[in-house]
């Protein structure tokens, strides 16, 4: 299975910056899309913040679509999540997210990584 280990939590200022990184191992099966999830409250579910197919198409949640910024290092099967203007609704656990073709016609395979924290609080 795909290992993902992401960095780049932490503790930040409103209207502050950071920029969340992931790097992707043991690829078995080919990556068509690699993203970021967040989970704001225990128990509450994960929602999407921002995903990048492989041809650059991009997916960002309305929330954070004009201070986030996702990129890809395809080569180093590295994402990252720039994240400016951040605001306190902003603190969660993010996670890294890989989806992969998997072995059979229309097998998808979604991984996420264990998470890193952010907090935005002065």
């Amino acid at each position: 299975q795909v290992q993902l280990v992401e960095s780049g939590g932490g503790l930040v200022q409103p209207g502050g910056s950071l920029t969340l990184s992931c790097a992707a191992s043991e690829i078995r099966y080919n990556i068509n899309t690699m993203g970021w999830y967040r989970r704001q409250a225990p128990g509450q579910e994960q929602e999407l913040v921002a995903k990048m197919t492989n041809d650059g198409s991009t997916d960002y949640a309305d929330l954070v679509k004009d201070r986030f910024t996702i990129s890809r290092d395809n080569a180093n099967n590295m994402v990252y999540l720039n994240m400016k203007s951040l605001k306190p609704e902003d603190t969660a656990d993010y996670y890294c997210y890989v989806s992969q073709d998997g072995p059979g016609p229309g097998v998808i395979i979604e991984t996420w990584g264990q998470g890193t924290q952010v907090t935005v609080s002065s």
